[in-house]
């Protein structure tokens, strides 16, 4: 099919929930390029939405998707699987975790990750259920989890939604203090709102939030399905505050493209979930763990979390000159390769993320109308300058 053709069957077959895209069908990709079906080249500075950590085509992981697929695909959480053992190590090992569930997909993690925080509390007979939340986040688009999300745009349409979660405004510590009640069971909050924004939570008002939860016998989880996994120049982001969650979410860059989520979580916590009381068809299957796994030790091994850290500098003062020069951008801000730079209300984001396309760039627009610039953990500087240097020639046409 060309891509005509492509389009055409897409208006008439799928479900219109991504609404107008990009015109265009990728073919093939290798380091942090993508390739149209004619050829044509895009540096990717949005990764699958923080999927794509190796890039494309890495080998480690085409090796290890490769030779899983030749033995074996699927079988059954009913027997034990010994990649899902084997990553479950890993992550325990490399993490503050001790226990893990796979999925697949971040909207599963964090459903596991409310499941179990209700379940610890039932265990305990108190009747501990509700969540907060913070205001802008995004945790998923399950009912639950969209109940969980802490923006009215996406509940309007599916209300009533779900009870049991409190959304309060992000980094104010004062809020949620008192949002606590006798029936709070979490605390559940993202590092660094990707979807809202990238908006990151501040050193004192994370502390704050573990302090509270230790006064309050409540548990922490961190949302870290975009955060996690090196992105932000840690391996997961609570590193960054000296602090560590009760349970924490992954997905996005841990399959390296192949759908896996994990539930994380400390040991008391974890047992909370006894035999029938979570499950899934599809989670920690030998194919998914086994790209897992890739993923895991290319970041561990090829030091990606502090590449992340050192590239993401040089990226963020590309961004701050940029912000130096045009009055109109707003703010840059961001941790690692996860990193926005918001422009004020008199520029559509949306156009400078289309201009970047025909330039041969991917980046995309989140909330506030800011430029989300989430690429491969392997970009290199020169990718980046080439990308400030198209920005830059953007921008000066609206001055």
């Amino acid at each position: 099919m060309d891509l005509s053709e492509i389009i055409a069957a897409d208006k008439r077959y799928y479900m219109n929930t991504f609404g107008e895209r990009m015109p265009v069908a990728f073919e093939h990709g290798k380091g942090c390029v993508l390739y149209d079906k004619n050829g044509k080249a895009y540096i990717d500075f949005v990764a699958g939405i923080a999927v794509n950590a190796l890039g494309y085509a890495h080998p480690a992981l085409i090796d290890a998707i490769t030779e899983q697929a030749k033995k074996l695909i699927h079988c059954s959480s009913l027997y034990y699987i010994e990649n899902q053992a084997k990553l479950a190590q890993m992550l325990a090992e490399n993490t503050c975790g001790d226990r893990v569930f796979f999925g697949n997909s971040g909207a599963e993690a964090n459903e596991g990750a409310i499941k179990l925080a209700r379940k610890y509390f039932y265990n305990k007979g108190q009747e501990r259920y509700e969540i907060i939340t913070a205001k802008a986040s995004f945790h998923g688009r399950t009912l639950a989890t969209l109940a969980a999300t802490g923006q009215d745009k996406y509940h309007k349409p599916f209300e009533p939604m779900p009870a049991g979660f409190i959304n309060i405004p992000f980094n104010d510590l004062e809020a949620v203090e008192s949002a606590i009640s006798s029936t709070t069971a979490a605390i559940m909050v993202e590092p660094i709102q990707g979807e809202g924004g990238v908006f990151v939570a501040d050193n004192s008002y994370m502390k704050g939030l573990r302090k509270l939860c230790d006064e309050n016998d409540l548990l922490l989880i961190f949302d870290e399905i975009q955060t996690g996994l090196g992105r932000t120049g840690k391996f997961f982001a609570y590193e960054h505050y000296g602090i560590e969650p009760d349970i924490f979410t992954s997905a996005k860059a841990l399959g390296g493209g192949i759908p896996l989520g994990a539930v994380i979580a400390k040991e008391q916590v974890a047992a909370a979930f006894e035999p029938g009381d979570h499950g899934s068809t599809f989670g920690g299957g030998p194919l998914a763990c086994a790209a897992g796994m890739a993923v895991v030790q290319t970041i561990l091994d090829e030091q990606l979390s502090d590449y992340a850290a050192q590239t993401g500098q040089y990226f963020f003062d590309c961004l701050k000159q940029l912000h130096a020069e045009y009055g109109f951008i707003t703010d840059v801000r961001g941790k690692g390769l996860m990193l926005g730079m918001e422009l004020d209300q008199s520029i559509n984001g949306k156009d400078i993320v289309k201009a970047a396309f025909c330039n041969g760039f991917l980046i995309n627009c989140a909330a506030h109308n800011t430029l989300r610039f989430i690429p491969p953990l392997i970009i290199t500087k020169n990718e980046i300058d080439m990308l400030i240097e198209m920005l830059d020639n953007i921008l000066k046409a609206y001055l």
